[in-house]
């Protein structure tokens, strides 16, 4: 792993905690032993916890500066099963509506995450968010439950994410969040237009894009967004794989904001 210093007390976008927080989503598709192994001897985080309740996954890690709390994604094996048996039914939701199955996955394993979290808050740590695919959406999730709980978040950085909620739930989290909230987005990765927009689905806080060069930018305009993503789907052309699933990886997310880790994205 990179060596990095994760700064937690980070008020703004940091190039050197996204990539920690990504080797966190990333982390969270290995085994219990791994994870906790990784954490304990790697990453000097001597508290931690796998909690595994009804497939839904993820890993709270502290010291005396931070807590990590990281949601496991979707099984690379089973993206494309996922992509054909999407459920877009809402629910209804404080902050408005949101995806039913996404909501139904976190409430089976938030009251052992919560516990776990504040166990671990002993010094007033710094508490920070993260997931990949399923796990992006999951962790959003997290913090919005957060807020009824009166407990402040940090930060939630998330990769490869599906849209959440509907526009009432995105205004609502934005309200909150936003300034502190970023949303990666790495070229033509198609989960982050599931659910479709067409049916009320919004993405919510500060878009960050990484594209077919690994550069990256703050709110791409959307043409050149779009001219990016078209020349990568040619250059794409009679390659193994489907494109959209490929830019899905974790592994080239990181890559990406490891190439740009002292960077200030492009405006």
């Amino acid at each position: 792993m990179t060596d990095v210093n994760f700064d937690p007390l980070a008020t703004k976008y940091s190039g050197k905690n996204a990539y920690l927080l990504g080797k966190a989503a990333q982390l969270a598709y290995k085994p219990k032993e791994v994870v906790e192994n990784t954490l304990k001897n790697d990453w000097k985080m001597p508290n931690c916890r796998f909690i595994d309740i009804n497939e839904t996954q993820c890993f709270v890690a502290g010291d005396d500066e931070k807590i990590i709390i990281s949601f496991r994604g979707t099984e690379p094996s089973k993206m494309q099963d996922v992509m054909s048996d999407v459920n877009l039914k809402f629910t209804v939701h404080p902050l408005g509506k949101v995806h039913c199955g996404f909501l139904k996955a976190i409430n089976f394993a938030w009251d052992d995450t919560i516990k776990t979290i504040q166990e671990f808050q002993t010094k007033g740590q710094t508490i920070w968010f993260t997931g990949h695919s399923l796990g992006a959406a999951l962790a959003t999730l997290g913090v919005a439950k957060m807020i009824d709980l009166n407990k402040p978040v940090h930060g939630l950085y998330t990769f490869g994410q599906p849209r959440t909620g509907d526009s009432n739930f995105a205004k609502n989290f934005d309200l909150k969040y936003k300034s502190c909230s970023f949303r990666f987005v790495h070229n033509n990765d198609i989960v982050t237009r599931v659910a479709p927009s067409a049916f009320g689905y919004k993405h919510m806080g500060t878009f960050l894009y990484i594209d077919a060069l690994n550069i990256l930018h703050f709110d791409i305009r959307w043409w050149n967004e779009f001219k990016d993503r078209v020349k990568a789907s040619i250059e794409d052309l009679g390659k193994p794989g489907i494109d959209g699933i490929k830019d899905h990886d974790m592994g080239l997310y990181l890559k990406g904001i490891e190439k740009n880790i002292d960077k200030k994205p492009i405006a």
